[in-house]
């Protein structure tokens, strides 16, 4: 160490330039990172999605599901497999483990699947890697002042804004949802068609023979060639009405028939009209088209969505009368999360600067001390732009974490040199012999912090994936700011203070009594020694009380309303309920309510969540967005609305906060509460299921309960009689599809106008179910009724199959109130389960969060105690000792005291986040005991007494003790403020960290010199 000071002190030029290299490289840098709300995670999940007809919910299971499911559980590295059937659809959901290549798992599946895929009964069959980041980065309402058609603001969107859009840098692709189109749409009856003898096949085909154009060779004259084609394009109505569909006999002698021409008018209407739309959306209560921009995966957000603002403002300009409206936008989410953190870790910088001050009371050895932290801050830059890593909330949270801890070894260091030339050293000599003192404990304090995360990097799962970024962050600038402080401040404290002649005065703040308070401590030290034990021991029991969950639950100021109809009910319906929900949201927040958006029926396009494959017209989603000055928080609201609405019969209602890309990453998009009722047979799950929601219906702090075992849609089956049908040449595909034909429509080809193809729909007046059975099959010149030919039954599909690890499950979902425990409410619901009778090979078990919580408490458990064993190591080979690192590591039960209380006493829960913070306290807290117990030795080294050393020692080093711990809990406390997901997810192990270091290092002060005292003196007995 002495050799490094030396030069830093020998040669300041060469430093200087040093750290200016790296801060020029950190800025370029900075420049340089992307900007994103989370790390880059890898979501280890693959869906395979089949559609194969109008097939039974058990029919898909047992021919599709089943096999598919075998093939993706033999695929290495598989976690998990879970499925859902439902009328004509599955998803089977392929888990993995978390540090699975996934574009190899992609390539693995796809050619295990193929063999399905030739299967002629599957309609289509995909595999999706549902990446949770292809959330759209911005959602917009498209409307006019005047104009309400869908068609008119269709083409505008499609053929204007898109282009534009699709156009910007990192713009992936935009979805127009809401749209309607223009057909052709020919009208006529059965009655027009029996008085005429015409069927829709005729009249369909006759339509098609006018409307085409048709080459007809060529023809060469006078050294020119001339190219020949039919032209017969149908484009107005007139057109359209003037086809001859077939003719009509009007004389009848026995001689010679007459016969006229029958046009499309006398048997049809036609006219152009818009289509039934796909779905509705709706802003605020007003018809609109919705537009989804989606951003190129790599790309960054910030940046992405900043031109697409840009483009916004042109594409306003450009389009007079038309509004394009925000509704959600990612961007401005992750600036305002990422700001947060920016400004938090800004005004912690202040405060652990003001509390140098304080205590220094000097201006130049404040300013020496503070360079540490924009220095090493700028260099960590340079680690990440190398490691590839992105500024997101969890990394600038590790730098804001970092902040307070960059300055430690400064203070150590400058502390140490103040103390030196106070003795009489001069400047230069003071500067080499200061620093060289410390270099040894702050070196070992540095690795001690950073080696605690080494364990978070091995973590498994999705807190391994989710920390890895904070870990290395933190690592970084720790690394950065242990050389400033050996390299760069005696240089400073050097040229600041060479040219002073007399010695420099020190007018700091001096902590005087603390020998003298220590020496009375250590005469009672076995009582101090009990005290400290019955103390942990007490805190330990408070664990039990202060609950635990896995993710903290977050507050924003959006959340949806997912609304389910009753299977098999129309767009219109919907969309009718829809908006009184709608009235009734509006009513009952009141001013609180800034936007509400609602999409009414299947997404069209990209599909963004993973169970859009199983929307239909009775699916609508509504999201409500608070207004920025709202009085209620989301939960409240949901709240609210979910005790005002009740339950509605036909009508399944569930709610979501909007902080789902985190969530669905993590795996916790569902419900908190899940509760698998498993087993083989659907009609006893459905009774068990039913009994497991009777009983947990009415305990606390949980509401809104939804089971997935609910009513299929209705359904009419036609029975065909084979032997009939063979009877008269008919197959049971030729007589469906004529009855399609008469229920939905014929497509008669295209047409087309306006610069566009547009359908020819020809339609018969829709149907009742009292007028099926007088359908008309034709065949061969012979016409029967469906009734003559078919049984008719009226009945309900199946309902959907869930299945998890190749069993069927039934499953029950719960939402949790903000101040219940997950731990707790589970424990309340295993009781109210307890006295079930289960049948054998039946079993109940509560999933979701609470196995994901038991999985990521059972990793990081292993991550903390792993983290002491490092610690105990790096210590043991600083000391050459085995036996005086036991003394340091004391401090962790001390700190984690503070931890446990802090979480006790605000009444919060304890959660993932909270346990990374004391994983982190492990190396934290042990700081003050090493610069305290190195001194020590030295001193006992030096040929002091043990008591004299210890008290020596606690007077030399309280200084740099309590300036370290306060300029870290200061820097600190800024991340326990703040509203939004970004500091619900930081405050708690901000929380973790104050906490320990409150009671860390207090007890340091008092206990730790006791145990030395202690266990040297056991020591020397057993010597003796």
């Amino acid at each position: 160490m002495k050799k490094l000071s030396e030069f830093s002190v020998n040669y300041p030029v060469t430093v200087l330039m040093m750290v200016l290299g790296v801060v020029l490289l950190g800025y370029i840098s900075y420049d340089k990172l992307g900007v994103d709300l989370f790390p880059d995670l890898n979501n280890p999940r693959l869906f395979i999605e089949l559609e194969s007809g109008e097939r039974p919910p058990e029919e898909m299971e047992n021919q599709f599901v089943e096999n598919l499911e075998g093939l993706a559980i033999r695929q290495s590295d598989v976690v998990e497999v879970s499925s859902v059937s439902k009328v004509g659809s599955a998803q089977i959901t392929v888990e993995y483990a978390w540090n699975k290549d996934m574009d190899d798992a992609f390539l693995d599946l796809q050619k295990a699947v193929t063999s399905f895929a030739q299967n002629q009964d599957i309609d289509e069959i995909n595999i999706t890697q549902h990446d949770p980041n292809t959330s759209p980065v911005m959602i917009l309402g498209l409307s006019h002042a005047t104009n309400e058609d869908m068609n008119d603001l269709r083409k505008v969107a499609d053929n204007y804004i898109r282009n534009e859009l699709i156009r910007l840098e990192g713009v992936a692709e935009v979805d127009v949802s809401g749209a309607q189109e223009v057909e052709v749409l020919i009208e006529t009856n059965d009655y027009m068609l029996d008085a005429f003898g015409l069927s829709l096949d005729e009249i369909s085909s006759r339509i098609a023979s006018f409307n085409q154009n048709i080459s007809g060779g060529s023809i060469e004259e006078m050294g020119l060639r001339y190219v020949v084609k039919g032209v017969s394009l149908l484009t107005d109505i007139e057109d359209f009405e003037n086809v001859i569909v077939g003719y009509k006999q009007i004389t009848a002698d026995n001689t010679e028939a007459a016969f006229a021409p029958i046009y499309l008018r006398e048997v049809a209407k036609v006219s152009f009209q818009n289509k039934d739309p796909e779905n509705i959306v709706r802003l605020n209560g007003k018809r609109c088209l919705g537009l989804s921009v989606y951003k190129e995966t790599k790309f960054n957000t910030v940046k992405a969505v900043e031109q697409i603002n840009e483009g916004i403002v042109d594409i306003q300009k450009a389009l007079p009368g038309y509004q394009l409206q925000m509704v959600t936008n990612q961007g401005s989410f992750i600036s305002d999360a990422i700001k947060e953190v920016e400004e938090s870790a800004l005004l912690g910088i202040l405060l652990a600067v003001f509390v140098l001050f304080l205590f220094l009371r000097r201006f130049g050895s404040t300013l020496i001390i503070s360079v540490a932290i924009p220095i090493s801050i700028i260099a960590t830059f340079n680690l990440m732009y190398f490691n590839g890593l992105s500024l997101n909330i969890m990394t600038l949270g590790g730098l804001a974490l970092g902040a307070g801890m960059l300055v430690d070894n400064a203070i150590v260091v400058m502390e140490n040199i103040f103390r030196n030339h106070e003795s009489g050293l001069s400047v230069r000599e003071s500067a080499i012999e200061g620093t060289a003192q410390v270099g040894g404990a702050i070196t070992a304090s540095t690795i001690t912090t950073i080696i605690v995360f080494l364990p978070i990097v091995y973590l498994h799962g999705a807190s391994g994936e989710l920390f890895k970024d904070q870990a290395w962050t933190v690592a970084f600038s720790l690394v950065s700011s242990l050389a400033v402080a050996i390299l760069f401040i005696p240089m400073l404290f050097n040229l600041f203070y060479k040219n002073r002649k007399k010695q420099v005065k020190s007018r700091s703040v001096q902590v005087k009594g603390y020998g003298n308070f220590l020496e009375k401590v250590l005469k009672v030290k076995w009582v101090i020694i009990l005290a400290t034990v019955i103390l942990v021991t007490g805190s330990a029991l408070l664990v039990p009380f202060i609950g635990t969950e896995f993710m903290p639950k977050t507050e924003t100021r959006e959340f949806s309303i997912e609304i389910r109809m009753q299977e098999g009910t129309r767009l219109a319906r919907t969309s009718a309920a829809v908006e009184n929900m709608e009235a009734i949201v509006a009513e009952l927040l009141g001013d609180n309510l800034e936007t509400r958006f609602s999409h009414i029926g299947p997404t069209s396009g990209i599909s963004s969540s993973t169970t859009d494959i199983f929307e239909g017209e009775n699916t609508a989603s509504i999201k409500v967005i608070l207004a920025p000055d709202s009085e209620l928080i989301s939960t409240a609201a949901i709240r609210k609305i979910s005790q005002a609405v009740g339950e509605i019969p036909g009508m399944e209602i569930s709610y979501h906060q909007d902080e789902t890309a985190l969530k669905s990453i993590m795996g916790t998009d569902e419900a908190p509460l899940v509760i698998e009722v498993q087993g083989e047979d659907l009609a006893v799950i459905e009774t068990l299921a039913a009994e497991v929601k009777q009983r947990v219906e009415g305990l606390p702090g949980m509401y809104n309960f939804e089971s997935s075992l609910e009513e299929g849609s209705p359904e009419v089956e036609i029975m065909v009689d084979r032997l009939r049908a063979g009877m008269y040449n008919l197959s049971v595909s030729a007589i469906v599809s004529q009855i399609q034909d008469q229920l939905e429509g014929k497509l008669a080809g295209q047409v087309e106008r306006q610069g566009e193809m547009q359908d020819i729909t020809l339609k018969l007046p829709d149907k009742g179910l009292a007028q099926l059975d007088e359908l008309m099959i034709s065949s061969n010149n012979q016409e029967f009724m469906v009734s003559e030919l078919a049984d008719i039954h009226i009945g309900q599909s199946p309902k959907e199959v869930y299945r998890r690890n190749q069993n069927r499950i039934g499953k029950i979902t719960a939402q949790l109130e903000k101040d219940v425990a997950l731990d707790q409410a589970v424990k309340e619901i295993r009781s109210a389960i307890a006295p079930m009778s289960i049948p054998p090979d039946y079993q109940i078990n509560i999933s979701g969060e609470e196995e994901q919580r038991q999985e990521s408490m059972a990793s990081l458990s292993f991550a903390l105690i792993l983290s002491i064993v490092l610690v105990y190591m790096v210590l043991a080979s600083q000391f050459e000792s085995l036996l005086h690192p036991f003394t340091i590591l004391l401090t962790i039960p001390l700190a984690v005291v503070g931890s446990i209380l802090v979480f006790f006493l605000l009444g919060e829960t304890l959660n993932i986040m909270a346990y990374i913070g004391i994983i982190m306290l492990v190396g934290i807290a042990v700081n003050d005991s090493i610069i305290f117990v190195d001194r020590i030795l030295q001193l006992r080294q030096e040929g002091l007494a043990r008591r004299d050393a210890i008290l020596q020692a606690g007077q030399q080093r309280i200084r740099p003790i309590i300036m370290t711990s306060l300029t870290t809990i200061l820097a600190l406390f800024p991340l326990t403020l703040g509203i939004g997901e970004s500091a619900s997810l930081r405050s708690p192990m901000a929380l973790a960290v104050i906490g320990g270091l409150v009671t860390s290092t207090l007890l340091t002060l008092i206990v730790i010199p006791c145990m030395y005292e202690a266990i040297e003196g056991i020591k020397d007995r057993i010597r003796n």
